[in-house]
């Protein structure tokens, strides 16, 4: 088990923020991923921050933060700005979208990641 703080770009703030959320490791976060991750961090509380999301995206790839360019950068914009939306609904919201969603892979609808 490895301290949060071991992933790259990410501190004893970052490590506080996660455990608020319950989570405990880099294990965990590279479980889950950079945007499941920080949706834990949404939904428990934390503001949402974008450098916040992309310093967190660059360090699980052991990249620096300053790495990231513009087309990258848009893009995360993009999945950030996703993951605030998706905060915001409600329990019930979250699962039927949930719910669509997994219709909508399984009729071939969404593509996979």
């Amino acid at each position: 088990m490895t301290a949060v703080s071991s992933i790259p770009n990410l501190g004893p703030a970052s490590e506080e923020a996660f455990l608020r959320a319950g989570i405990t490791t880099a294990e965990e976060i590279r479980e889950l991923g950079a945007d499941a991750a920080y949706l834990r961090l949404l939904q428990n509380g934390s503001q949402p921050h974008f450098i916040g999301y992309y310093v967190l995206v660059m360090g699980l790839q052991g990249r620096p933060w300053n790495d990231c360019r513009e087309a990258e950068k848009k893009n995360l914009r993009k999945r950030f700005d996703a993951l605030k939306a998706q905060a915001k609904r409600t329990p019930s919201e979250a699962k039927d979208r949930a719910r669509l969603d997994a219709v909508f892979d399984e009729i071939g609808l969404i593509a996979r990641r």
